[in-house]
């Protein structure tokens, strides 16, 4: 069975640790259904995962490779569609967003420059609805379609111009409806950039803190469930630039009905500054939107829903001293003794499995989620002093999926990369570059409300700004050549069997160190659906 079956005791050689690990007897419960994990096992999650309807119990490696492969082939198509982009940006055009107005002019050519250098496949059509007030009649609303040119759109830009208005709020509402329901939508991955420092017509959305002479609501009937709900149905990704706090209450309200979106900080009177932000915003707001789109499909009901999830996240870590204390077993792999062994299946199998006792705390509900996975605070009080860690669980699981065999897999992942980022900071150790290192994953089995229950668990990250760097579907968020030459470096050191990607985590001074790869194979029978 596990390695301490019959090992006294041992050291984990585990990037990060190098801790005496005590021998621990499995659970017999444990004992049994990882006597049960075979090929088959992972096969049937597989093909479980592509077609839940898929009637047979007994599926061929042949079988399995040939809807896998099928399956690939649909995700790197939606990649590839969600590398076309239109982008609106629906813009306040009143007397105070000058300054934003030139900024949104003046950043753009520095937009193409950034996504040219960083994301050379994205093809982006940029689009523009600015809106002004009911008062300013044919000047209410001004508006043109999408264009690929960076050079053109700028040029347009500068014809726009701000007017005065009577009161505080504007026709936001309006300028959101024209932008979902005018503009020719076509591309892959739509996004609205809506930048603005007053809220829409109505008291609901400034609590009667902002002059507004229709404190009813919009004079033309648009409420605002219904216009986001078209965005939403248009499958249009929203992202707010926000200027000043009198928006704050429309941002809530516009979140109860999308969910948690991108908010980003345009505050600042300074023109470099400015078009800075605005450059950033505009960045982010693209690639996080392909980002989603590329992983999720352009499903809207899918894409809302982690949107929903993430708003509902309890971002509050515990009184500890008030949360109860759970037991239980928690298992990992070492690393490979060489290159090739990491090739072999049969190395990351029950057999190679450490394991010791666990006790820990976790949070009632969890503070993030992203496309697979929730995620929990942690204590680890196994020893002392105790230790914030993160115990993280997925989302989905197949109703063939047996539980233990997925949450291994995982740790396969996160130990195979650890493995390579070794070798390379070793291969790096002369040139003044920052190391590459993977926190120690290792799965963790309690028993939770009388059942069985599997988790990731690992350390949390602290000191730093969490950061994804890029991601799975090839896409650069934020540019380190050290992880893209990381990244390369895997291909050719495995010669060309596999490639670690979608590195995320922290940077600090003299390293980076990350969480949850993504491992692209030659086999497409092994790493998961994040194999592509």
């Amino acid at each position: 069975m596990s390695k301490d079956s019959n090992t006294e005791s041992k050291t984990s050689v585990s990037t990060n640790s190098s801790a005496t690990v005590t021998a621990v007897s499995l659970p017999s419960s444990l004992e049994s259904e990882l006597a049960k994990l075979t090929v088959c096992e992972r096969l049937n999650r597989y093909v479980n995962e592509i077609d839940e309807f898929y009637s047979s119990d007994k599926v061929s490696s042949t079988k399995a490779k040939k809807l896998r492969n099928n399956a690939i082939d649909a995700a790197l198509a939606n990649i590839k569609q969600s590398m076309m982009i239109d982008i609106c940006f629906v813009l306040d055009c009143t007397g105070s967003m000058s300054p934003h107005i030139a900024a949104a002019k003046d950043s753009i050519l520095q937009v193409a420059k950034h996504i040219q250098q960083t994301n050379p496949g994205f093809k982006t059509k940029l689009g523009f609805c600015g809106y002004r007030d009911i008062d300013n009649e044919d000047k209410r609303l001004e508006r043109f379609d999408f264009i690929d040119s960076y050079k053109t759109f700028s040029k347009r830009m500068s014809t726009v111009v701000s007017i005065v208005n009577k009161d505080g709020a504007e026709d936001v509402l309006g300028g959101l409806n024209a932008a979902v329901n005018e503009m020719s939508w076509r591309n892959g991955t739509r996004i609205i950039l809506h930048i603005g420092d007053c809220p829409p017509h109505g008291n609901r959305f400034h609590g009667g803190n902002c002059p507004d002479h229709y404190p009813l609501g919009d004079p033309n009937g648009l409420t605002a469930e219904g216009v986001l709900e078209s965005l939403q149905n248009k499958n249009i990704l929203y992202c707010f630039g926000k200027i000043t706090a009198y928006t704050d209450t429309m941002i809530n309200v516009f979140q109860s009905i999308l969910g948690a979106f991108p908010v980003f900080d345009l505050v600042g009177g300074d023109p470099i500054a400015l078009i800075d932000r605005f450059k950033k915003a505009t960045c982010t707001a693209i690639t996080s939107s392909v980002t989603l789109t590329s992983t999720l499909g352009t499903d809207s009901e899918d894409i809302y829903s982690i949107r929903q999830k993430k708003l509902e996240m309890n971002k509050q870590e515990p009184e500890w001293e008030k949360a109860l204390s759970h037991s239980g077993v928690v298992f990992w792999y070492d690393f490979p003794t060489n290159m090739e062994r990491l090739k072999i299946r049969s190395c990351f199998v029950k057999e190679e499995l450490f394991s010791e006792k666990f006790s820990f705390k976790m949070s009632e509900q969890p503070f993030s989620a992203g496309s697979e996975k929730y995620a929990y605070f942690g204590l680890d009080i196994t020893r002392n002093p105790t230790r914030n860690v993160v115990i993280k669980e997925y989302l989905k699981m197949g109703y063939k999926t047996n539980p233990i065999e997925k949450y291994l897999e995982a740790v396969e992942v996160s130990t195979i990369a650890a493995y390579l980022a070794r070798k390379f900071n070793s291969a790096t150790k002369r040139m003044n570059v920052k190391n590459v290192n993977f926190v120690v994953t290792k799965v963790l089995r309690a028993v939770m409300d009388n059942k069985n229950k599997y988790y990731i668990v690992e350390q949390r990250f602290e000191g730093a700004t969490f950061e994804r760097f890029n991601v799975n579907s090839g896409v650069v968020v934020e540019m380190r050549p050290v992880l893209e030459a990381f990244a390369h470096f895997t291909y050719e050191c495995t010669k060309h069997y596999l490639v670690v990607y979608d590195l995320q985590g922290i940077e600090l001074t003299d390293e980076f160190l990350l969480t949850d790869p993504a491992i692209h194979c030659v086999d497409p029978l092994r790493f998961g659906r994040t194999n592509l």
